[in-house]
């Protein structure tokens, strides 16, 4: 598909720049960017169906297997707030 598309001669500028860095063609550079940032979803009726919810859950969770393993004493109230002042009950 083409895509035409106008630009200030300051974007033009650094879109050049950045795929003479890359040793990529203005145009490839500018393919790339779109390609990379398209949604990946597609625009929904708001209506889940059987199953969206669990492949939802497992899409966040990807790579939270990863995270360590707080113990409670590192989560709590105090560890987020640096203002040791204001005591909460």
């Amino acid at each position: 598909m083409t895509i035409l598309v106008e630009v200030s001669p300051e974007v033009e500028a650094r879109l050049a720049a950045e795929a003479v860095a890359r040793g990529m063609a203005v145009e490839a550079y500018a393919g790339k960017i779109l390609a990379d940032n398209v949604p990946t979803y597609t625009t929904g009726t708001g209506i889940l169906k059987p199953g969206d919810v669990k492949r939802m859950s497992e899409e966040l969770s990807r790579g939270s297997e990863n995270l360590p393993i707080l113990s409670p004493e590192a989560n709590n109230r105090e560890s987020y707030y640096e203002d040791d002042r204001i005591r909460y009950s």
